[in-house]
């Protein structure tokens, strides 16, 4: 059980946190969603137009250009819908750990621990990905105290009638459980490999086996965002792709009568922060998002900020 002064260390580091991540995050949001097409490309008509959106090539590029931008605001864009999921899966480890008679941390690093927390991860990440992504993305202003504004904003129609459509967004079911299946599976191999780290002092036979099979789990982490950097690519995309069921349109087209909110734009916004892709074309699953993002934009556009991605293996294989 939490005493008083565990719990204001746990919000207080919570909001140190925050104050810290919610701008990277944003920025990481932002430059993955950001639709930057190739140079030259095809209108209706079969003639060459030039590419006239920003051109943003970096994360601390895109950091600057938010701020440049959009101000201070703007770098805490997202911030209620991540503190309030934030705050969620802190409860939930709380009553985890009470249930199993723990002190309070993140569940163990075996499957069988691992495995209530990811299922209950995939159960809401799917929409706080697409409430989340879509507050960053926004081009307009948010309220923080009023929810109900904000989702009639970031929502179509369509998706507050019927939320559970959320779960249908084409191909983004598949990606978050792709990507928390990899997961899961890199930690297995964790334990196969390296059950317990090795015991100080002279090293043993096991100690130098110990080594081999830290060597070969190092590999695997170093290769694992070439799996993950797409799938979190994609993911990003779709989440911002809303879902629409409109007489005469089918699940993924899009439609505008009736989705537009009166909203506020940041002061003195004469551009965009980011290019969108139109919403004219979808994407239409998983493997339609992949290749069109590469055959649209090119291979790189799937693995930005990678080096990111493999930070987060690293701390989790070796946590």
């Amino acid at each position: 059980m939490l005493n008083l002064t565990d719990m204001l260390l746990l919000v207080g580091s919570l909001a140190i946190s925050l104050a810290i991540l919610v701008p990277l995050i944003g920025a990481l949001v932002r430059f993955r969603a950001h639709y930057n097409p190739k140079g030259l490309q095809l209108d209706p008509e079969g003639g060459v137009q030039p590419h006239t959106g920003p051109v943003i090539t970096s994360f601390i590029a895109m950091l600057v250009r938010v701020y440049r931008i959009e101000g201070w605001p703007g770098l805490y864009k997202g911030l209620m819908p991540i503190l309030l999921s934030t705050a969620i899966v802190t409860l939930f480890l709380w009553l985890f750990s009470n249930l199993r008679h723990e002190a309070y941390t993140f569940p163990s690093t075996d499957v069988l621990g691992t495995l209530p927390y990811s299922l209950f991860a995939m159960l809401i990440s799917l929409p706080e990905t697409i409430v989340i992504d879509r507050a960053i993305t926004t081009p307009n202003k948010l309220p923080y105290f009023n929810a109900i504004s904000s989702l009639r904003i970031l929502l179509t129609p369509t998706e507050r009638r019927r939320p559970w459509i959320l779960y249908l967004t084409p191909g983004l079911f598949a990606a978050q459980v792709l990507r928390i299946a990899y997961v899961l599976g890199l930690r297995t191999v964790r334990q196969l490999l390296l059950p317990e780290l090795p015991q100080p002092g002279f090293p043993s036979e096991e100690d130098v086996v110990s080594a081999i099979k830290l060597d070969i789990l190092f590999v695997l982490v170093l290769v694992s965002p070439v799996v993950l950097t797409p799938l979190e690519v994609i993911a990003t995309r779709l989440a911002i792709q809303r879902n629409h069921a409109a007489p005469g349109f089918n699940s993924v087209a899009q439609e505008e009568e009736g989705d537009a909110e009166e909203v506020t734009e940041y002061a003195g916004m004469n551009e965009d922060v980011i290019g969108l892709r139109s919403e004219r074309e979808p994407y239409i699953g998983l493997v339609d998002c992949g290749k069109r993002i590469v055959d649209e934009e090119g291979w790189s556009a799937l693995y930005r900020v990678w080096w990111l991605t493999m930070l987060g293996c690293l701390a989790g294989a070796f946590s």
